[in-house]
């Protein structure tokens, strides 16, 4: 009998699942935690059928998690069984566990349908739960051993997520949960405050969540100097209102 395959390591969120093996530096898969249908069809794609979807005007998204937790298990098995089969290439009885990132403060009926889907359902032989900030803080520190950090042994973990967004205080890798806050904002409501913003200025993109959603990935950042960004932002609007009255008509006027 063969030794199993390296540990599966999956960081489970609202918004992307992420998954790789233990001891890559980085995940072998980033996909959509989702099941999306385009207007046009019937059938469902699953995670990363999704960016092969060449429909996807006012796609419709049917998520496994809710405000930062997991509600449908079903729906969650359909995600993980691609995810394990077609992207990792492997079999879960045949891995040496996995390792699973969990929101923190995890409810113990969902963490109760989690451990079914995990052992029965896929067949898995371990499973270990951690939460993102203690897994950040190890990393961390044993980037740098003689940093600060390393030092000390203490953090303030900030985890912006899909649904919502924890301050957590870190103390020699693990997390002090009395010390926990959250908001219930994330990733999410940024996307919809960007859908409002565009559909009020341009195009209605209020059902486009799919396509905000991209675009916030892709052209959005945190500024680290607001006045300055504002200042570039509105010269640039200047200089494309100025280049557009020297380009010419597209018009051709005709008079008797």
């Amino acid at each position: 009998m063969g030794s199993p395959s390296p540990m599966i390591v999956v960081d489970n969120g609202g918004g992307f699942c992420k998954a790789g093996f233990a001891g890559n530096k980085n995940p072998t898969a980033v996909v959509p935690n989702c099941l999306s249908r385009s207007h046009s069809s019937k059938k469902w794609l699953i995670a990363d059928q999704l960016h092969h979807c060449d429909d996807i005007a006012g796609i419709s998204i049917r998520r496994p998690f809710d405000r930062g937790f997991l509600v449908n298990a079903d729906m969650q098995k359909e995600i993980w069984e691609r995810l394990f089969k077609n992207l990792l290439k492997t079999r879960p009885s045949d891995s040496a566990g996995l390792l699973l990132v969990e929101p923190l403060f995890n409810l113990p009926s969902i963490q109760k349908a989690t451990d079914e889907l995990v052992f029965e359902d896929l067949g898995f032989q371990s499973l270990y739960v951690a939460d993102s900030p203690s897994l950040v803080h190890l990393y961390e520190a044993s980037r740098s051993p003689i940093s600060l950090l390393a030092r000390t042994q203490c953090s303030l973990i900030v985890d912006c997520g899909f649904s919502f967004t924890h301050a957590a205080p870190v103390y020699q890798n693990f997390t002090i949960n009395y010390g926990v806050k959250r908001i219930d904002l994330g990733g999410k409501a940024l996307t919809n405050y960007l859908k409002e913003l565009v559909s009020y200025r341009a195009v209605n993109m209020m059902d486009e969540t799919y396509i905000m959603d991209d675009v916030k990935e892709k052209l959005c950042f945190v500024s680290l100097d607001v006045d300055h960004d504002l200042q570039l932002a509105r010269l640039q609007e200047k200089l494309d209102a100025d280049l557009f009255l020297l380009l010419p008509s597209p018009f051709h006027w005709h008079f008797s």
